[in-house]
């Protein structure tokens, strides 16, 4: 039987996957950010558009597709401004002078 609950492969649910996504990724895990990489994201975000365009190109116009891919590459723009702020942005506390 057809379920519609999102689930994983292990059969976890995706809802506090999502949830856990909104935190900073140092409050739930310390340095995590040294594991998302700039090309995997990148990646992700360039499929979401090309398969974005290319669902609208061809006939019929696939509208499940499209909503899919547009929603995969917000969601790699968003982790890979996330990337681009913590790395580049990122105010540095100042040192204090020892005596």
């Amino acid at each position: 039987m057809f379920t519609f609950g999102l689930q994983l492969s292990n059969g976890e649910s995706v809802l506090p996957i999502l949830l856990t996504s909104l935190n900073p990724r140092e409050t739930i895990i310390p340095s995590a950010n040294r594991y998302v990489s700039m090309a995997d994201k990148s990646t992700v975000t360039a499929t979401g558009v090309i398969w974005s365009r290319y669902s609208t190109v061809i006939t019929p116009k696939n509208w499940n597709l499209f909503s899919v891919n547009v929603a995969m590459a917000g969601t790699g723009i968003y982790q890979l401004t996330r990337k681009i702020k913590h790395d580049y942005f990122q105010e540095q506390e100042p040192i204090a002078a020892k005596e």
